[in-house]
């Protein structure tokens, strides 16, 4: 085979789509369901530009995927029939104190400085116009960002690329790397041996366990997001309401919301704790009163793959040029997943990537790039 794919997320699976789009032969490995972990534990926020508020290294990543998905989408629907909850009805970035309101302001200033066309200023009473339930004091930030059924375009991802010819393999996972005269020329799982002429590790939180089998540290560590969802009997909301705190409150088909989310760093524990599901209803009741009167629905929790400095691996292995890192997208992997399926198949097929990828290389020197909420 061209490119075994070690890792059935949402990272993979786009990866896995682009590729065999292109001719190659494909196989992607899953230890256990497809979209299983951090792909289907999202809320499916395409925030571009609600995520960054500074010239970060992922911005003009993050831009190019947003614009790519309206495309990507539509041949996805084609290919699998998956509808995948597509809405852009925007989203509501909201202070819910003085200090957010002046980091808001900032933020807002800088995209309307780059993209004003994407963004605009509102009062409250125009905020009250388009949301009759939130409450709000300070005005607010709308964006163009849409969101996704985060789990349907994971599983789409999968199912266009099996459409093209991929091969996947589920509960099949891989304990090790086969070599060959100083390259990697296949690996070893619980269903035996493959062996591939390059081969892609994007496994999320769990890389690191296997990257340190090809002799690589990365700089990673899983943190444990969680998220509630509720019912209601009328909808209560249209746009995505992001709050500067960190708390997003997402309407979904159904008059579901999905509100999120805790932020546990160095946990791969997928239980939920009382206290997050306390934390986060109250803070949503404290934007949107009216979720006092829903009906509870359930409560997850998905492990995401952050790195030291906040940004994601994306590239070669420095002694074996035939092995590609990718990883470490935390939560802005259902984002940049369709710029990163473009990105590293054209890394694979060594042609010139339109964008500067030194930020992201396995052999960085890292420094502090934290998002800004």
């Amino acid at each position: 085979m061209d490119v075994l794919i070690v890792g059935g997320g949402i990272i993979g699976s786009s990866i896995a789509f682009e590729l065999a789009k292109r001719g190659a032969s494909v196989v992607v490995i899953e230890r256990g369901e497809l979209a299983q972990e951090a792909s289907s534990a999202a809320a499916g926020m395409l925030g571009a530009h609600s995520e960054f508020s500074t010239d970060h290294p992922l911005l003009p990543l993050a831009l190019a995927s947003q614009a790519a998905f309206p495309a990507v989408i539509a041949e996805l629907r084609e290919l699998t029939n998956i509808e995948v909850g597509w809405n852009e009805a925007g989203m509501l970035k909201l202070a819910t104190t003085m200090e957010e309101y002046e980091k808001l302001t900032e933020h807002y200033e800088f995209w309307r400085r780059i993209q004003p066309q994407h963004v605009r200023w509102l009062t409250s009473k125009e905020v009250a116009d388009i949301e009759r339930n939130v409450r709000n004091e300070y005005g607010a930030m709308y964006t163009i960002d849409q969101q996704v059924n985060a789990k349907q375009l994971s599983v789409a991802f999968a199912h266009g690329a099996m459409a093209k010819g991929a091969r996947v393999l589920p509960y099949t996972e891989v304990y090790d790397f086969i070599f060959e005269r100083e390259r990697v020329v296949g690996v070893k799982t619980t269903s035996g041996t493959l062996y591939a002429e390059r081969i892609v590790i994007a496994c999320g939180a769990w890389t690191p366990m296997l990257a340190e089998k090809l002799r690589l540290s990365l700089h990673m560590y899983p943190v444990k997001g969680e998220c509630v969802s509720v019912t209601t009997e009328t909808p209560l909301l249209q746009t995505t309401v992001f709050a500067k705190n960190g708390c997003y409150i997402v309407p979904k088909a159904n008059n579901r919301l999905i509100i999120g989310a805790s932020a546990i760093a160095h946990s791969f524990a997928k239980t939920v704790q009382t206290c997050s599901v306390q934390h986060l209803l109250a803070r949503a009741m404290q934007i949107v009163p009216a979720i006092a009167h829903s009906t509870f629905e359930k409560a997850w929790a998905g492990i995401r793959p952050q790195t030291k400095d906040g940004m994601p691996y994306i590239g070669a292995h420095p002694q074996y040029e035939n092995v590609f890192v990718v990883t470490g997208h935390y939560r802005n992997g259902i984002l940049l997943s369709a710029i990163t399926g473009t990105i590293v198949s054209d890394m694979l097929e060594r042609k010139d990537v339109p964008f500067d990828m030194t930020p992201f290389s396995l052999t960085r020197k890292e420094e502090g790039h934290a998002l800004h909420h």
